[in-house]
């Protein structure tokens, strides 16, 4: 069977710069930190030693849901619900024309309702009795809860889950909704990721782990992807959503085409449940998948948006990795790539949705974005070209977007700049 060919005809982002794409887009091409030092009412910062997050800025909600749902929502499907409004607009698609069993939805978080899981534990140590928590804890809490509403909202009836695998999970549920359409198993698909972790058990667990960053003196310049002077990553929150589509639908509603998906790759480290392998031989094997899933060889990729989170460990794995697929920056001068983590900082299970947003308006645009705070290299890292601190203008045609979990995950995917 011939394998259909799969694009994007609405995008929608909440990020740490507030609603929309645009407002997200033109922060992240000019190089501007979305990341705060949050303080009270907005956290109690008192016990924690991370006081810099990307925290999403207040927004109306009753605009996007009603006033019952706002109360009853956790922030994550809140956020995916603004997130996917955006999306679906832009997309066009008029329902009442569309076979709703083949209209799936595949938005995804790592954590869930981490706000939800901590205020009900809450309520129930103050009430000395775990049956008053509020009836509506159980589905505001669970991961899947983000794509049951948008499906519920958009009448969407065809597949629908949420594929979790930790900070990868995004790209896994881009890449699983890829290939759906592909097979015909679908005409269209809302993926993307969604997070609202930056809550005190969010963030005590990451530091316990000892992975944040605790430049709380300076937050703009707190997350610093390959630098020697990083010392950890910036936890952040909010929501990328895509519509997928199959070309020949999108075409015959004559539907604005964004890009196109071409390759995925996946694999495991198997190697720890929280350090990546050092030899980065998976991260590897993931890409090299994703080159052969899309028909290309390494030197067609013109730009890499990498995991680049400015952990140690990390940022040094993925590079290895990088250079052993498509060379270093002596063997390959055309390469490119970024860590736009710099900027908005790690939305962990909505990570890889917000980048591949970012892929595709670098496509549309030209622009690479740069990894910003860069400003000594890290010795140990790869020696790639970074674009440190200032986006570069580019012919781009090729851009592929890493995205790595805790437990080992690997996810790859490839976008394209759209050719009928």
């Amino acid at each position: 069977m011939e394998k259909k060919r799969v694009v994007v005809t609405g995008i929608g982002a909440l990020t740490p710069y507030g609603i929309g794409v645009e407002n997200f887009w033109n922060n992240i091409k000019n190089g501007v930190s979305g990341i705060t030092e949050v303080k009270p009412p907005r956290l109690d910062i008192e016990g924690h030693n991370t006081h810099v997050f990307g925290v999403v800025p207040e927004y109306d909600a009753t605009l996007y849901m009603d006033a019952k749902e706002v109360k009853r929502l956790d922030p994550f499907i809140k956020h995916a619900l603004v997130a996917g409004e955006e999306a679906f607009k832009q997309s066009g698609i008029d329902m009442s024309k569309e076979d709703s069993y083949r209209a799936g939805c595949m938005v995804t978080a790592a954590a869930g309702g981490h706000h939800t899981i901590q205020e009900s534990h809450k309520v129930m140590l103050e009430r000395h009795n775990y049956t008053k928590c509020s009836p509506f804890t159980v589905p505001a809490m669970i991961l899947n809860m983000a794509a049951g509403k948008l499906a519920i909202k958009y009448g969407l009836k065809g597949m629908n889950k949420a594929v979790v695998s930790a900070c990868a999970s995004s790209n896994n549920s881009i890449g699983d909704a890829f290939r759906a359409i592909q097979y015909g198993e679908a005409d269209f698909i809302m993926t993307g990721g969604t997070e609202a972790v930056v809550v005190d058990m969010g963030i005590g667990g990451f530091e316990a782990a000892r992975t944040l960053t605790k430049r709380n003196d300076d937050p703009t310049h707190a997350s610093r992807p390959y630098d020697v002077d990083r010392d950890g990553f910036v936890m952040s929150e909010g929501a990328g959503v895509l519509i997928l589509e199959e070309l020949e639908h999108a075409k015959a509603r004559g539907a604005k085409i964004l890009g196109e998906i071409i390759g995925y790759g996946q694999t495991c480290d198997a190697y720890d449940m929280v350090a990546p392998d050092p030899s980065g031989e998976a991260a590897a094997k993931a890409m090299e998948f994703a080159l052969k899933d899309a028909g290309l060889k390494p030197e067609d990729i013109d730009y890499i948006n990498t995991h680049g989170t400015s952990t140690h460990v990390g940022d040094i794995a993925e590079s290895n990795a990088i250079a052993k697929v498509f060379g270093d920056k002596n063997t390959n001068t055309h390469l490119k790539v970024s860590s736009t983590k710099s900027m908005h900082g790690h939305l962990l299970g909505a990570a890889g949705a917000v980048e591949a947003i970012v892929c595709l308006k670098a496509l549309e645009e030209g622009i690479i974005p740069p990894t910003i705070n860069l400003e000594n290299q890290d010795p140990e890292v790869a020696n790639l070209d970074y674009v440190p601190n200032k986006a570069i203008k580019a012919d781009l045609k090729y851009v592929l977007s890493n995205g790595f979990g805790f437990g080992g995950h690997d996810a790859t995917i490839i976008m394209k700049k759209y050719e009928d």
